[in-house]
């Protein structure tokens, strides 16, 4: 559906800045929000909360950290979501020792979601931001070992010896070739959250994915020092050069999908590499300087924007920002494009009508799919509901793969994923 009312598109930008006027918690066409003053908390405690859904936690538990944190703390923010990670993390590892391979699975990945909010607030040359990070990565690891089949590690050949993070996870049914989905974040998402944005829905429908770390993010960004880039088409064509070599991978059905920042890095990706067969924005950028180009250091995501641009100052990260836009380069793809936005996203809405007025001038085969506050995820990325988002975009998908899911769901016994 799209939205009718141009005012709406535009009333809604940057709303993640604004302060409610109610000061208690409350619901919001966005989402549960927790603490009115401290809308960035808020933000992230919404992402948190909406990934139980896929398994990234527990109800419970999320709103005990909300009870024990200091919205006014950072420092608070890390030792109270480390704390229950720490927790799980144990309790995988007891359950793991007693063969409760269940419970130590499903221990790992709530471990995994809860390390990436302890580490998300931390200054880039905090030591604790890798040594969160590594635990994080190291409870990925305990839960896709024990899929069915066991999910892989991947070193994604990239430039002057580089590698790109990832991991590839087969989907649970027969067939010597499957479709892949080639699933990234954007400037802060990183691929082990991309099970709880993309993954497992597609996995769900017959679909592999390759969850990556590009340029710019998770462990190139940490360990690297990779920075982003705007020819994204660079990075997702080593992926896919990666997929070509593994013989369970059907290369003329392998499609991208990008979360949040990643929604550009995905379209710009899918105007030059031809080899994609379809591409999504789990969230539209048209041009990265329509939103922030006017941010100061005082902006919300500062840190995190200089971090990943690699750039010293927020001016000098939107001078290298300005080459980060669709204009000129939309025309160029070829391929069916699924924009999917959250109509109270609170980062921006106008940017995706931007993304699909000019796409459909410019002739291409697009979709906008905005999500209102009746259905839920309304949310930016649909943090607030993220089960709806993964059944979107992954019907989407199916479709355009030409998936029959009756017959596929009768043509295994595997387990459920």
């Amino acid at each position: 559906m799209e939205v009718s009312q141009e005012t709406q598109e535009v009333d809604v930008d940057n709303a993640i800045d604004k302060i409610t006027n109610n000061p208690l918690p409350h619901y919001e066409p966005y989402g549960w929000h927790h603490w009115p003053a401290s809308p960035w908390f808020s933000y992230q405690f919404r992402r948190g909360l909406g990934e139980t859904q896929e398994g990234g936690g527990a109800v419970s538990e999320v709103f005990q950290v909300a009870s024990r944190i200091d919205p006014t703390s950072d420092e608070s923010w890390h030792e109270e979501w480390k704390h229950i990670a720490d927790r799980n993390f144990l309790r995988a590892e007891e359950a793991e020792s007693k063969k409760h391979i269940v419970t130590a699975s499903n221990c790992f990945k709530r471990a995994a979601d809860y390390y990436r909010q302890a580490e998300f607030f931390l200054l880039p040359d905090d030591p604790r931001r890798l040594e969160t990070f590594t635990l994080m990565e190291k409870s990925s690891y305990g839960y896709l070992k024990y899929l069915n089949p066991p999910g892989e590690i991947v070193d994604i050949p990239y430039e002057n010896g580089a590698t790109l993070p990832a991991y590839f996870v087969r989907a649970p049914f027969p067939g010597d070739k499957l479709p892949v989905l080639i699933c990234m974040g954007g400037l802060d998402s990183i691929k082990d959250e991309m099970w709880f944005m993309q993954a497992h829905g597609c996995l769900q429908r017959g679909i592999s994915v390759l969850m990556i770390d590009g340029p710019g993010q998770g462990g190139a960004l940490r360990r690297q020092g990779l920075v982003n880039r705007p020819d994204t088409e660079v990075p997702i064509g080593y992926c896919i050069d990666y997929l070509e070599t593994r013989s369970d991978v059907d290369v003329s059905k392998i499609a991208v999908c990008g979360s949040s920042l990643g929604g550009i890095y995905a379209a710009r990706a899918a105007c030059y590499e031809h080899r994609l067969a379809a591409c999504i924005s789990h969230g539209a950028v048209f041009a990265i300087t329509d939103m922030w180009g006017g941010a100061a250091e005082d902006h919300g995501l500062a840190t995190h924007i200089k971090w990943v641009f690699g750039c010293d100052s927020m001016k000098s990260s939107m001078e290298k920002a300005k080459d980060f836009t669709l204009a000129g380069h939309l025309e160029n793809m070829r391929c069916p494009y699924l924009i999917m936005h959250g109509g109270h996203d609170v980062l921006t809405v106008s940017q995706a009508k931007k993304v699909y007025d000019y796409g459909q001038a410019k002739g291409v085969n697009c979709t906008l799919r905005l999500l209102d506050e009746e259905e839920t995820g309304a949310e930016h990325c649909q943090h607030d509901n993220p089960t709806i988002g993964q059944e979107i975009l992954a019907d989407w998908l199916a479709d355009q793969f030409g998936i029959d899911q009756e017959q596929l769901l009768k043509s295994t016994v595997n387990s459920a994923i």
